[in-house]
């Protein structure tokens, strides 16, 4: 058996992202993520890497862009108004297919709001942020465990796609202490032939580049980027059900609201309420068609969130229109008991005809 260790989420995802083989951190100090930002900055000495504490944010992602042109696995963190201000360079990372691991460990918002959890950037993460026609893979784990394995996963599909990967947690996520086995160093290496590194072996350079001038020529690489979103569509999509198979009831909750829903689900089945649960790993590609299939067979869906309703709108295209879809969201760094998920459920049942109580 593997050796667990304790350790806080944001420190979990550096030793994560060196055990991928990330030397490149380019970073800029924002709470609930400065963690990480410090222990990148400890770290990446003793494994012969660079960090740079960047003058601003915007600088830290073009950072990010150079590094990646150049094939090096490369990361940058912040929190929400911080990942706002790299948008500007994700979109032209995007644009120029250019493989690297984005972490937002989210805070309270609008602006500089408050350093509490919150899940109010769904919309800026799923939806683009930037500017253009172009995805993030996101990925929403929900313990340090899964903050350290899909770090390694973000660094594989980051290369495998050649498309920036966005890690997407909370403030409590990025702060809580929990037992992780820590990854061996990563052996999946992905050829690079595309990098901007120098002509060793090749005749002309390689150009790293998202300026189309000619309209044609820009529908077509738009074209193409859209064929690859299709295909991320199509192979990446990851989730978890819980206590699904009997289920008249779905609650569909991400990250850390998943696992006090867990424990509300587990009160209402003891209370015999059958109620199941729906977590979406990948925010994108969106499980819409496992939601849209469990929408067939149960009675009624609630959706958890911290914010005024973000997912929720994913959800209801999933459902489409065929089974009803409540939401229950608290703000501004407000996490919801488990009593108080669990009257959400009860509220459920007796707003809907014909879910069980048995």
């Amino acid at each position: 058996m593997q050796e667990k260790v304790l350790m806080k989420g944001n420190e979990a995802i550096g030793e994560a992202a060196i055990a991928s083989g990330c030397r490149y951190y380019f970073g800029y100090p924002i709470t609930p993520q400065t963690e990480l930002a410090e222990y990148m900055a400890k770290r990446m000495a003793e494994v012969d890497g660079v960090f740079i504490q960047a003058e601003s944010e915007i600088a830290a992602i073009n950072m990010v862009y150079g590094a990646a042109g150049a094939g090096a696995r490369t990361m940058t963190s912040s929190s929400s108004p911080g990942i706002s201000l790299k948008q500007e360079g994700i979109s032209y990372i995007a644009g120029a297919e250019l493989p690297c691991v984005l972490v937002n460990i989210v805070r309270g918002g609008p602006g500089l709001g408050s350093i509490q959890p919150s899940q109010s950037d769904y919309f800026q993460a799923t939806k683009g942020g930037g500017h253009g026609d172009y995805r993030n893979i996101v990925i929403a784990p929900n313990s340090v465990q899964e903050l350290v394995d899909y770090t390694v996963l973000a660094f594989d599909l980051a290369d495998q796609y050649r498309n920036p990967v966005l890690l997407l947690g909370d403030g409590a996520l990025g702060q809580m202490m929990e037992p992780a086995v820590l990854p061996d160093k990563s052996e999946i290496f992905h050829a690079k032939p595309w990098a901007a590194c120098g002509l060793r072996g090749r005749d002309k350079p390689n150009i790293i580049n998202s300026l189309y001038l000619d309209p044609g020529q820009l529908e077509q690489h738009n074209i193409r980027l859209q064929q690859k979103y299709q295909t991320i569509s199509a192979s990446e999509v990851r989730y978890e059900e819980y206590l699904t198979g009997d289920a008249d009831l779905i609650i569909v909750a991400y990250g850390i609201t998943s696992r006090i829903a867990r424990s509300a689900i587990e009160k209402a089945r003891d209370s015999g309420y059958r109620v199941g649960m729906l977590r979406p790993i990948t925010l994108w590609p969106f499980p819409t068609h496992v939601i849209n299939q469990l929408a067939s067979r149960v009675k009624s869906f609630l959706t958890l969130e911290l914010s005024a309703g973000q997912m929720v709108e994913d959800v209801r295209l999933a459902v489409n229109g065929l089974k009803p879809v409540r939401f229950y969201g608290r703000m501004g760094g407000m996490i919801p008991t488990t009593q108080e998920i669990y009257e959400q459920i009860l509220n459920s049942f007796n707003h809907e005809e014909g879910l069980s109580d048995e």
